[in-house]
C-alpha cells in the first residue's frame, strides 16, 4: 500500500492497493477478482498466510487484506461467470479490475442503430475519441462500495479517479454474489 493514503477508508485504500498492484503488470490484462478479507481477523485466524502475504508486522488494527483468486475462464462472459460465485464467511468483500473501451456522452448520438454487440463492440474500438480505462470495483457485504478509475492516457497513480458510485453496474454484480 506504498501510495495509499493513510486518512481513507479501509474499502478505498484496498481499491487504491488493487488498482496499484495490477497497475505494475501494465495494461491489456484479464479481468482479476480478489476477495477481501479482514487483516486483524486474518493474522488471528490464519498466521501463517498472514506471513507468508508480509502483514504480520502490520501496525493498523483495521484493514481489508485482497487476495487474488484464480484466473476468471476466457470466454465466458464477466456476468455469467460472477454468477457462478458464492463467498465463505471469513471474505467480507470482493473486488474486480478489469479494461475497458470507454466513449464520452458526447458520442452516444453517434451509434449506429441495430448494431450487434460485436459489431457495437468493433465500432467503438475504432472510435476517435474512445478511452481506455481500467476500472477496479469493491464492495463489502453490508453494501458499501468502492470504484478507482485509471485511463490509459494518464496512467498515474495521481491520475486515479475514486468514488463509491462511478461502476453502478459492475458493483451490483459483484453485490450479487453475496447474496444467497
Amino acid at each position: 500500500m506504498s501510495n495509499t493514503p493513510m486518512a481513507a477508508s479501509p474499502l478505498t485504500r484496498a481499491v487504491l492497493e488493487i488498482d496499484e498492484y495490477v497497475s505494475g503488470l501494465g495494461w491489456d490484462q484479464p479481468a482479476r477478482l480478489f476477495a477481501l478479507v479482514d487483516t486483524a481477523r486474518l493474522r488471528a485466524q490464519e498466521p501463517g498466510l498472514a506471513a507468508l502475504l508480509g502483514l504480520e508486522d502490520e501496525q493498523a488494527t483495521t484493514g481489508l487484506t485482497p487476495i487474488e483468486q484464480e484466473e476468471i475462464p476466457a470466454g465466458k462472459p464477466l456476468d455469467e461467470f460472477l454468477g457462478t460465485i458464492a463467498w465463505p464467511d471469513p471474505v467480507v468483500g470482493c473486488a474486480l479490475t478489469v479494461e475497458r473501451l470507454m466513449l464520452p456522452p458526447s458520442a452516444e448520438a453517434s451509434v449506429p442503430e441495430g448494431l450487434s454487440d460485436k459489431k457495437l463492440s468493433q465500432w467503438v474500438a475504432r472510435h476517435p475519441d474512445r478511452q481506455e480505462v481500467r476500472m477496479t470495483v469493491a464492495v463489502l457485504r453490508d453494501g458499501t462500495r468502492d470504484s478507482a478509475l485509471r485511463l490509459r492516457e494518464k496512467d498515474s497513480p495521481t491520475e486515479v479517479l475514486t468514488g463509491g458510485a462511478l461502476v453502478p453496474g459492475l458493483a451490483e454484480a459483484l453485490s450479487a454474489t453475496f447474496e444467497d
